[in-house]
């Protein structure tokens, strides 16, 4: 990746506010190139979308409830306008839906969300394992190596929450070593919908240890160099949580009361 060139950028503001002080507007060129080399600093309705999105993720905001607009103000620090075109982009992503009149209330994934993302999905991962294989060195099998340990030891102690996150660690390695920008893109816009589920998965009875027995799988396969292998398991890992998480949706408890 190339790096920036601050001195380089400073001298160049310098000479066009130059240009500008003798008059010479260049049918707007200055303005226009100063916009286009000027870095844009984190505006305050993304950070603040930030800090809803990892709630949302963390399960603070868990899926369904309201956001009460006054309440998430004062506990952001911030004015009424940043929070709504937060709550924008997180409805862009799916995170939140808007019903007029009513507000913003956490989105709630459905049987059908699952049945239609996990095909998907199973696919491209499958893919960036088969990537990530084939671009994996020494040093990254040993990272791998100590991630799972970790996912061996959390499985053990029966550390749901802890095994989701180096869970999570382990799919963004494989993503990362891929090295492929168009498949990281897609995958991360369809996980953002899959983690406010993901977690309810774990909790089917023996469904922890068959997925430690699934990334265990993937990780021999890479460690052998064996892309199509490494392919198919973690395509088979994913496939065997859409089935882990519509067998949840089943047992759900109902919101009739009877």
């Amino acid at each position: 990746m190339a790096r920036s060139h601050p001195c380089r950028t400073v001298q160049w503001f310098s000479k066009a506010q130059r240009c500008a002080r003798a008059g010479w507007r260049g049918r707007g060129r200055v303005r226009s190139e100063e916009n286009a080399v000027r870095p844009v600093a984190n505006s305050l309705h993304d950070e603040a979308a930030a800090r809803l999105r990892e709630q949302i993720f963390a399960g603070a905001l868990p899926p369904g409830s309201f956001l009460d607009e006054v309440a998430l103000c004062e506990g952001l620090a911030i004015s009424r306008t940043p929070l709504r075109e937060a709550l924008k982009v997180l409805v862009a992503e799916g995170l939140l839906r808007h019903e007029p009149r009513r507000g913003c209330f956490v989105t709630e994934v459905t049987v059908r969300d699952l049945d239609e993302i996990f095909p998907v999905i199973a696919l491209l991962e499958g893919r960036a394992a088969h990537e990530a294989t084939l671009k994996a060195g020494p040093a990254d099998l040993a990272v791998l190596e100590v991630l799972h340990q970790r996912l061996q030891q959390q499985a053990a102690a029966g550390h749901i929450t802890a095994y989701y996150e180096t869970n999570h660690a382990i799919h963004e390695a494989f993503i990362t070593l891929a090295d492929n920008r168009w498949l990281s893109q897609v995958i991360a816009d369809l996980r953002k919908i899959l983690r406010l589920a993901r977690l309810q998965q774990l909790q089917v009875p023996g469904r922890l240890e068959k997925s430690l027995d699934e990334h265990l799988a993937v990780f021999a396969a890479l460690q052998a160099g064996d892309g199509p292998a490494a392919e198919e398991a973690m395509r088979t890992h994913l496939l065997r949580q859409h089935t882990a998480l519509r067998h949840g949706a089943r047992h759900h408890p109902s919101k009739l009361t009877p």
